[in-house]
């Protein structure tokens, strides 16, 4: 067991915490709701039309070529070097009613470095897009988005959106940050496995299920080679490819991070990597761990330091947690096509993980998961709803399931689940919550019995996303779950600060969260 040093976490128990679980539990337990049906009925009716518009086809660019983040009004389309060019153009030609003038359609460049205009990446398959300025398809989103599009019965949709991640692979080399070229060198967190069983439960269709094989094992490797692999621990870490500034990011956020740097003293870690005090410029370090935070889908978060500005010497209790889950799942997959010896290579992979998590990852004084620097050899005490997502998998123990839960009131908001207690002025740290962490938190609790938790949570998370419907008739991505509100001015100082609307994931975990709240 590591014992984890390094940072003073300064925080103490909550009792308020405790007394308002204690109320919600009571509540609960007396059948008595604060979900008012008529909003609720409103939410999912928005909800169930919301996800036609957001459908995109590359098939048809009419939606899917805007992109606010580059604000370019001429459209550029890239073709997998594996497709036939001429096909292609002649589908978008018949299908689309963008003007031909203002549509370029070309093969992909062997090298990222000969992309001298960015554009959208083709994909074969309608899919659904998260909302607001996030206009293409992203790869942990689409976990989301699928489980509610099939909640909805939405199945052939659902089944489009795994078959393009299938595609990412094959012809892009991963599951993408997202499909556009400025997203090449970067994944997302992986969830494919699961997204493969939630359609094939659907359907019980044996022979799509064993075409996906292919994908996994290269989708698999990927996360287990170098660099993503580290060697000391036999776990992985995130670590995107790519130099310079992330092109989908604005000046201004580096002009801030660079004016951070020359401001402040830092103690997360050593501030001269990154930051060139004689030129007084981000150095290369800093830029890929910039890219890296966005593959890890928490962009931006001080789970790291700072900007995530050392996330590449950690070792994430989040990666390692999915992908202990898509070896157990592909040890099912492989159980349902009936291949034991590959389904028990699985399962012993998945057990050598789950075993170096709670090796590496567990700090059992604390009565939390945290990320290990495998550079110091130390924890990092960052309190992050992350550590409830061993649960969500299964691979905590009964008594560490029962300390995470007993440290549960140190992330709860009224509205909800921290992403952490601290208020850093980023998206992904307090006051904000996100429908993701809820759901694996939900689901976790769930798993290990702890059900009035659970609904409790669930409840939360719904009348927060029905007072911001209330307000502006609209879901959201994210929410202030310290006050329950939809605003994020003044709260957001790095990175974009809007709070986008749509929203593909806000959306599932709602519908489920509404199923779970009305069986109980």
């Amino acid at each position: 067991m590591v014992m984890a040093i390094g940072i003073e976490v300064k925080m103490q128990k909550r009792m308020g915490y405790w007394l308002m679980l204690l109320m919600a539990i009571s509540d609960i337990c007396s059948g008595s709701t604060p979900l008012t049906d008529d909003l609720t009925k409103k939410v999912r009716t928005y909800i169930e039309s919301t996800w036609n518009v957001l459908v995109r086809d590359t098939n048809q660019l009419d939606w899917s070529h805007s992109d606010d983040k580059l604000n370019r009004a001429q459209t550029i389309l890239y073709v997998s070097r594996k497709e036939n060019l001429q096909h292609v153009k002649n589908r978008v030609a018949s299908r689309s009613k963008t003007s031909q003038q203002h549509l370029i359609i070309r093969i992909l460049p062997e090298s990222v470095s000969k992309i001298h205009e960015h554009g959208l990446l083709y994909l074969p398959y309608p899919y659904v897009v998260p909302g607001g300025r996030f206009n293409e398809m992203y790869g942990w989103d689409s976990y989301f988005i699928q489980l509610g599009l099939l909640e909805s019965g939405k199945v052939e949709l659902a089944k489009y959106m795994v078959d393009n991640l299938i595609y990412e692979i094959h012809h892009y080399g991963t599951i993408l940050n997202a499909n556009r070229t400025y997203y090449l060198q970067r994944s997302q967190p992986p969830l494919l496995t699961g997204m493969i069983l939630a359609y094939y439960r659907e359907t019980k269709d044996k022979k799509w299920l064993k075409a996906t094989l292919p994908a996994i094992n290269k989708f698999y490797q990927f996360w287990i080679s170098p660099p993503h692999l580290n060697p000391e621990t036999g776990l992985s870490r995130y670590y995107a490819q790519g130099e310079g500034p992330a092109p989908e990011e604005s000046a201004a956020y580096y002009e801030h991070v660079l004016r951070y740097f020359k401001t402040h003293d830092i103690r997360d870690y050593d501030k001269s990597l990154y930051y060139d005090k004689n030129s007084e410029t981000l150095t290369k370090a800093f830029y890929i761990a910039d890219r890296t935070v966005r593959e890890s889908g928490l962009d931006i978060s001080n789970k790291y330091g700072p900007f995530g500005a050392a996330i590449v010497d950690y070792i994430p209790v989040d990666l390692n947690v999915f992908l202990y889950q898509m070896e157990k799942e592909t040890a099912e997959i492989y159980t349902i096509l009936k291949k034991p010896q590959s389904a028990a290579l699985w399962q012993k992979r998945a057990n050598v993980r789950a075993a170096r998590i709670n090796q590496y990852l567990w700090d059992k004084p604390s009565g939390f998961y945290f990320d290990y620097n495998y550079k110091t050899r130390q924890l990092r005490p960052y309190l992050f709803a992350t550590t409830l997502y061993p649960l969500w998998a299964g691979l905590a123990t009964k008594e560490q399931a029962q300390a995470v839960v007993k440290n549960l009131p140190r992330l709860l908001g009224k509205g909800g689940l921290l992403a952490s207690p601290y208020k850093q002025g980023v998206q992904w740290d307090a006051p904000f919550g996100w429908a993701p962490m809820h759901y694996f938190a939900v689901e976790g609790l769930k798993r290990y019995g702890y059900h009035v938790e659970a609904l409790d949570l669930a409840k939360r998370f719904v009348n927060t996303v029905n007072k911001g419907f209330a307000k502006a008739q609209v879901v959201f991505e994210k929410y202030d779950v310290l006050d329950e509100s939809i605003h994020t001015a003044g709260k957001i100082h790095y990175s974009y600060t809007s709070n986008e609307v749509g929203f593909g994931w806000t959306n599932a975990v709602y519908l489920l969260f509404l199923k779970e709240l009305s069986a109980s």
